[in-house]
């Protein structure tokens, strides 16, 4: 018999000598049903013994929901501007205003970095940069319209919540009126980012500058009524507790269950080597490879009946803990990316750009399938 057909017996099995609110978890998830906030706390602190079977669930749920096809799209990141005022204590890529090693793209560089995505193959740009007051607002929307001027048919995933947060207070005017005046011009799509860990708290030690949750919450909300998808991310290993972690996920959820406008969960592991934030002590050196594996397996069992598709980022795990993360409910590589900026500037060691064929060998190598999608994960090639 399979070993597949054979799963949920073991698990049984297995189980029924755990803890009981981890073994019921994981009755729950496992049976398509959902998992409380409670329960999901409990998922992430399992203990080496439990994160195996944790893990095992995981990749059984994903194989029932999204099959045994791993996805990437061809893409390029462009950030445009590295100075700076928000100076999160975790990001190490910006810049003071005037420093010099600050750097701003003009609009006809970034458009000329579309065109140049688009002959090498990519169905995407990711644009995304630091607050910088220099710019004229106008800037975000002369990049949107220049770019769809030289390639209308590559997909613009541009600017987070925290730039709209910016644009919509030096215009005036609502969210919601930047995001329809962002749509109009051209976005296709906004990266979920700036999110981290939606606590206050946590985001007072980390990014005391930065957007809070709330409105976080409500410029992604007002992104998604008007039919812009997005992303959801987690930035976690930092100072941040299961607690935290749960709680964000949680709010994840709910958002979705309202809107269904998040097209994937992104899982990014902190970086601490060159942060500000490890070097004054506040935070500890990321993760360990258990601990990534026990985040990525309980997302999968906490989103899945919600959000089916489930990112592994290459660039901050590296290409073997990202294979590991397949076998732990991950169905997703993310992107190519042709260059990377902000985790190279922490100290990630992992390369900025992955070729279309080192991607499809990183998926074969380990037995699934591969396939590049776009931006919404429509499939757009097969690899046999």
């Amino acid at each position: 018999m399979p070993i597949n057909d054979q799963l949920p017996s073991l698990l049984d099995k297995a189980l029924k000598e755990l803890d009981p609110l981890f073994s019921q978890a994981i009755d729950k998830a496992v049976s398509g049903r959902d998992i409380s906030e409670e329960e999901l706390v409990r998922l992430l602190e399992a203990d080496s013994t439990e994160t195996l079977i944790l893990a095992l669930a995981a990749d059984y749920v994903r194989r029932l929901s999204v099959g045994d096809t791993v996805t990437f799209v061809v893409n390029r990141n462009i950030n445009f501007t590295n100075e700076c005022v928000i100076r999160c204590l975790f990001c190490a890529y910006s810049r003071p205003l005037g420093h010099s090693e600050g750097y701003t793209l003009s609009v006809e560089e970034v458009v000329e970095r579309a065109c140049e995505a688009w002959r090498a193959g990519a169905t995407e740009v990711c644009i995304q940069g630091a607050i910088n007051p220099k710019l004229p607002v106008d800037y975000y929307f002369e990049v949107l319209r220049g770019i769809k001027s030289k390639v209308p048919d590559i997909h613009i995933h541009a600017f987070s919540p925290q730039e709209v947060y910016s644009i919509a207070r030096r215009m005036d005017v609502s969210y919601r009126e930047v995001l329809k005046a962002l749509r109009e011009a051209g976005l296709d799509s906004m990266p979920g980012t700036a999110a981290e860990i939606l606590d206050d708290e946590v985001r007072m030690i980390i990014a005391p500058n930065k957007i809070g949750v709330r409105d976080w919450i409500e410029i992604i909300k007002e992104a998604h009524k008007l039919g812009v998808p997005t992303t959801a991310t987690m930035m976690y290993g930092h100072v941040d507790s299961s607690a935290h972690r749960a709680r964000h996920m949680r709010i994840i959820r709910d958002i979705q269950a309202e809107t269904k406008g998040f097209t994937e969960f992104v899982l990014l592991p902190y970086i601490y080597l060159k942060t500000e934030l490890y070097r004054r002590g506040l935070a500890r050196p990321g993760t360990s490879w258990i601990e990534d594996l026990k985040v990525h397996a309980a997302a999968r069992l906490f989103l899945n009946n919600y959000i089916r598709n489930l990112q592994a980022s290459w660039v901050k795990l590296g290409p073997k803990m990202a294979q590991l993360m397949l076998s732990a409910g991950a169905n997703d590589l993310g992107g190519t990316l042709m260059e990377e900026n902000i985790s190279s500037a922490a100290g990630a060691r992992y390369g900025t750009s992955m070729s279309v064929e080192e991607m499809v060998n990183l998926i074969k190598s380990i037995g699934r399938k591969a396939a590049q999608r776009s931006t919404t994960y429509e499939i757009l090639r097969v690899f046999g």
